[in-house]
């Protein structure tokens, strides 16, 4: 039955509200839908949201053709055969057909298949269990959850406060990931895998000049720190500039295009684009937080059931990049799956998105890690023990490739003799990092992990290495 609001216009009742159909949201109403509950999702642009468009599906699109290309000329025999260079068309019409050509209509069949309702707009926060709708049509459509709200609305890229930068029309990462030209000169602002991501895709697929601008003193600076250095010393044989430690203090553009930063050094640094990869925030600006005791424009802080905290009734779920805790699509869906189950009444925690998350940068060397650093296991005050491998010293790694690159590292908890952390740096790691994830979150004792035995030669045989390091 539909009810009324505070100005008599009618509310349609569902049992669960959700507002974002991206990964996160579309899993949650999925699950909610499957187990027979009345759901409708609000979504203001496309079905799949940034990760299916504008991140994750477009950008390793990008990337591939040049990690294929690079792969063959580590291998003689191989390598003879890469006579030309990569045919930047080609790969973006490639890119273009694995988003669909930014047409949701796939996704939107799978939803209503699913048995959820769709509806176009932006939603809005409209007091306890409330949500209001503006559609394209100008029409303002009242929502009303009798069970549950989720808030999946994700995140947007940010602007660094360098003055002058908003003004020089930066990319960001839906510029990147859609681009029609490859510029000539491309600087990049951020040395996480958002920025190094195209940076080296781009000058792979033709630009002659790329800079990676970063105001930390390394690359990948939530990772272990032989990572960035060894992602950086890729990168520079590869002709790509890496300027760490820059504090910006001025961006223009000159009336011919030209970009021009200047640091506090007095250093200038030159190209025709500048994409901003810098961080993101969470998209609650224009959610109608306020309504419900929040503060607009913040991560929307959750317990371990995914429940918005502050909010009483504990009606109100948010999951994925609007939550502020690990703004990843895996987690994000992960999070879905809980706060669906807990919606359904089902007695179950988020056990993953603070400790165990596993993580890919998709540069070349590829750098898969999962749970804790050392040094951030050291900040938790765990008597922990790092033990590190030379990827590249395996017999499988050698069948790979010629000098194959990277570092592997597991960090281990001396007290309990178990894993919470584990970095791996080489070529295609990132089927590797699974095996981590699983022996963390099952924290399965090394004697055991022990009896794991991989196979001969395969570039898994690190794990062999690596507990033969730490003395098994």
């Amino acid at each position: 039955m539909d009810t009324t609001d505070r100005t008599g216009a009618a509310a349609h009742r569902h049992d669960v509200v959700v507002i974002g159909a991206g990964p996160a949201g579309e899993v949650a109403a999925g699950r909610l839908a499957g187990a027979g509950l009345r759901v409708v999702i609000v979504e203001r642009e496309l079905v799949g949201g940034e990760c299916s468009y504008w991140a994750c599906i477009p950008s390793k699109a990008l990337v591939r053709p040049g990690e294929v290309v690079a792969a063959a000329r580590r291998v003689p025999g191989a390598a003879q055969a890469v006579t030309g260079s990569i045919d930047a068309g080609a790969a973006m019409a490639r890119r273009d057909e694995l988003v669909e050509h930014g047409d949701d209509a796939g996704q939107v069949s799978w939803l209503t298949s699913s048995g959820v309702d769709l509806i176009r707009g932006h939603g809005r926060l409209d007091g306890e269990r409330r949500v209001r709708v503006s559609r394209p049509d100008g029409e303002v459509q009242l929502l009303e959850a009798q069970r549950a709200v989720i808030v999946a609305t994700g995140s947007r890229a940010t602007v660094p406060p360098v003055p002058g930068l908003a003004e020089v029309r930066p990319w960001d990462n839906r510029a990147a990931t859609t681009l029609r030209q490859v510029p000539d000169r491309l600087l990049v602002l951020g040395g996480g895998p958002v920025g190094l991501e195209p940076a080296q895709a781009i000058r792979r697929l033709g630009a002659r000049e790329v800079s990676v601008i970063e105001a930390a003193g390394s690359l990948l600076a939530r990772e272990e720190p032989f990572a960035g250095e060894q992602v950086r010393g890729a990168l520079e044989q590869e002709g790509i500039v890496v300027a760490t430690g820059v504090r910006l203090t001025g961006a223009r553009r000159d009336p011919d295009g030209v970009v021009r930063l200047t640091d506090d050094r007095g250093r200038e640094f030159v190209g025709d684009e500048v994409l901003v990869a810098a961080g993101r925030s969470p998209s609650t600006g224009d959610l109608g937080l306020e309504s419900v005791g929040l503060r607009a424009g913040e991560a929307i802080a959750v317990d371990d059931r995914l429940r918005a905290e502050g909010v009483a009734g504990q009606w109100l779920h948010a999951v994925g990049d609007c939550n502020g805790i690990a703004p990843l699509t895996h987690l994000g869906k992960y999070q879905a799956r809980i706060a669906a189950d807990v919606i359904l009444g089902k007695d179950t925690a988020d056990r993953a998105s603070r400790d165990v998350v596993p993580r890919v940068t998709f540069t070349d060397p590829q750098v898969a890690a999962v749970g804790l650093t050392g040094a951030q296991a050291a900040e938790r005050g765990l008597r922990a023990r790092t033990v590190t491998f030379e990827t590249g010293a395996l017999a499988g790694a050698s069948v790979q490739a010629n000098e194959y690159p990277g570092t592997s590292a597991l960090v281990v908890d001396e007290e309990r003799g178990v894993l919470v952390g584990a970095t791996f740096v080489g070529g295609s790691v990132q089927e590797l990092v699974h095996a981590a994830t699983v022996a963390i979150a099952g924290q399965v004792p090394l004697d055991t992990l022990w009896h794991a035995v991989p196979s001969f030669p395969t570039v898994s045989e690190v794990w062999l290495r690596l507990l033969e390091t730490y003395g098994l």
